[in-house]
């Protein structure tokens, strides 16, 4: 019996006409299914490094904001043709979401790093803020923090963007209140600090060290502010 799709396919190719005949028309069908199963083939493997060429475009943007980066730039620092850079990211917005993506999955694995369970919990959350006296003091105080600037430059009418901070908040925050919880069972908390509350209380003192830190303060004076609200938590 022959199937509905048989029957398509031998109206292709007609009996009667001339010089045709059943084996004829049996090959070409066969080469023609081969032809059309094919998989048609695909274009060139890519022969950059996405993670550099991210790399290098999150500098441009934490450098010049969003707005203030121009395509020309990225070019220039990612060593990207035009069509390259689309075909990669689709477009500036998209290569800077994984800009951001890449710069905020760095900061919670440097904070992962500093409040290590290896160490005690107190111990750990002095590295992580002597950390950001780091970032906020001198040359890296003066450039800033990129989520920062994201977020007064973006987050009011970037869903996208404003989603991404956000919910860098709030990793930040739950790394910070299983810190202080562990202080807390270990005694190293005082007792009428709870840990939650003070977690948050710490994400805006670190995030505004960020902000003040771009006026180029002292040290002295970044660390000894750090130093005050640490002294209030500890037991």
């Amino acid at each position: 019996m022959v199937s509905h799709y048989q029957s398509e396919r031998w109206a292709l190719f007609p009996v009667n006409k001339p010089g045709l005949n059943l084996k004829t028309i049996w090959s070409r069908m066969n080469g023609m299914e081969h032809y059309i199963s094919r998989p048609s083939p695909r274009g060139r493997p890519r022969s950059f490094d996405i993670d550099a060429a991210i790399e290098r475009a999150m500098d441009v943007f934490w450098s010049s904001g969003y707005h203030g980066t121009t395509l020309p730039d990225l070019l220039a620092a990612t060593r990207l043709s035009r069509g390259s850079l689309y075909a990669a990211f689709g477009d500036k917005h998209g290569l800077f979401l994984r800009a951001l993506d890449r710069y905020i999955a760095d900061a919670l694995a440097r904070l992962d790093a500093e409040l290590d369970s290896s160490r005690s919990a107190l111990a750990g959350l002095r590295v992580c803020l002597a950390g950001y006296v780091d970032r906020t003091s001198g040359a890296n105080g003066k450039r800033g923090c990129l989520v920062v600037a994201t977020t007064m430059e973006l987050s009011a009418q970037d869903s996208e963007v404003n989603e991404r901070i956000a919910k860098f908040f709030r990793a930040l925050e739950a790394r910070l209140t299983v810190a202080l919880t562990r202080a807390q069972q270990t005694g190293e908390l005082a007792k009428n600090v709870e840990p939650a509350s003070a977690a948050r209380l710490l994400v805006c003192l670190v995030e505004g060290l960020r902000v003040v830190g771009k006026t180029s303060p002292a040290r002295a004076t970044m660390q000894t502010t750090v130093e005050i609200l640490l002294d209030r938590l500890i037991g």
